[in-house]
């Protein structure tokens, strides 16, 4: 049962990672446009590394999970 639930949280956070990479994508290329166009970046820029350190915490709690299923 304990590993069960390990795996279900597992996938949740796994979906949630694929995710915030195509939010991160987004991001960037907003980012990209907005240079192109002249555009003030420094709040895109700023949200970019605010997703990012999101990121790095999903990435960490998937790493918790994988390790609990180690044997």
């Amino acid at each position: 049962m304990y590993r069960t639930a390990i795996y279900d949280e597992l996938q949740q956070v796994e979906r949630e990672v694929v995710e915030g990479e195509r939010r991160l994508a987004e991001q960037e290329a907003l980012i990209v446009e907005m240079k192109q166009q002249n555009e003030d970046t420094a709040k895109a820029e700023a949200e970019l590394e605010r997703m990012r350190e999101e990121q790095r915490c999903r990435d960490q709690d998937r790493q918790r999970l994988l390790s609990l299923l180690q044997p």
